[in-house]
């Protein structure tokens, strides 16, 4: 049994805009049955180039109802420019989190998103999302540049958490190798941009983005293994304060933890100046 949030209970039992817009500005349609998720998005904009209505019609689990109810109700009254900008992490901090098995459900949501506005944009209208790049997962047609993607945004490292937000490995598991090697590029990737960004002043929010795909890459794996996480809770300078969740909570090591693994890492791939400190629940 999944354990949602009230708001994706809510979203999931209330769904708001569901239907299609008979002759719409923009459409939308991703996923696939015979995969098990698949969703239809319309809008329409108003005379302020803004989305005035937005529908969605979709087949899918509670997560994908929320997910595509707690859309439409995030873009309405938006310009196309910043509908854009949302992201499929957006969409699952909108509902207060969605468990990391069916995080694929805000990414199909971001995906019919950008295709509605790619029909809008170009004047075709429903047509499915175009694979990009070579197709990686070949039992859920996923392709080398969505697991990329889902990698970077995300911070993903391991094949598993990639299945969780794009479905790809979750067959027959044969891609599984290639698609390890794929997280190991982008790791090495972001790695040597750390690197480089040690080297120069970063902007504040240059520092907070490093800090959170550091804690995902490099910290998070490894509290996780001993039944532990964390939280990030601030960054107020070479301040890092952060809040352990789970066995780390309760743990009689978390202070050398804080220290020997939470705080060498950052200073390793962020800054030799942060001073990481817990704040207590």
């Amino acid at each position: 049994m999944w354990e949602y949030t009230d708001k994706v209970l809510e979203h999931s039992r209330n769904p708001r805009n569901v239907g299609e817009i008979e002759n719409a500005d923009g459409v939308g349609e991703v996923g696939s049955l015979a995969c098990g998720d698949a969703l239809k998005l319309t809008f329409k904009l108003g005379p302020d180039g803004r989305i005035a209505d937005v529908r969605f019609k979709t087949f899918g689990c509670t997560s994908a109802i929320a997910s595509s109810s707690a859309l439409t109700e995030m873009i309405k009254g938006l310009t196309l420019e910043e509908a854009s900008r949302i992201t499929n992490r957006d969409i699952a901090d909108y509902l207060g989190g969605l468990p990391e098995q069916k995080m694929h459900c805000s990414v199909m949501g971001q995906e019919a998103l950008e295709v509605a506005i790619q029909n809008y944009r170009t004047g075709r209208k429903g047509e499915k999302k175009i694979l990009e790049g070579k197709v990686v997962c070949k039992c859920f047609g996923v392709t080398e540049t969505e697991i990329e993607r889902v990698v970077r945004d995300n911070s993903l490292v391991t094949a598993e958490q990639v299945t969780n937000y794009c479905k790809a490995g979750g067959g027959c598991g044969n891609c599984i190798p290639e698609i390890e090697q794929i997280i190991a590029r982008v790791q090495q990737e972001k790695k040597e941009a750390a690197a480089k960004a040690k080297g120069r002043r970063l902007t504040v929010l240059e520092k907070i983005h490093l800090i959170e795909e550091t804690i995902q890459r490099e910290i998070r794996p490894m509290l996780q293994k001993d039944g532990g996480d964390l939280d990030l809770i601030d960054v107020d300078g070479s301040r890092v304060i952060i809040s352990f969740r789970g066995m780390c909570a309760h743990c009689n090591v978390a202070q050398f933890t804080m220290k020997d693994v939470v705080e060498a890492k950052l200073r390793e791939f962020v800054s030799e100046d942060i001073v990481v400190e817990e704040k207590k629940p």
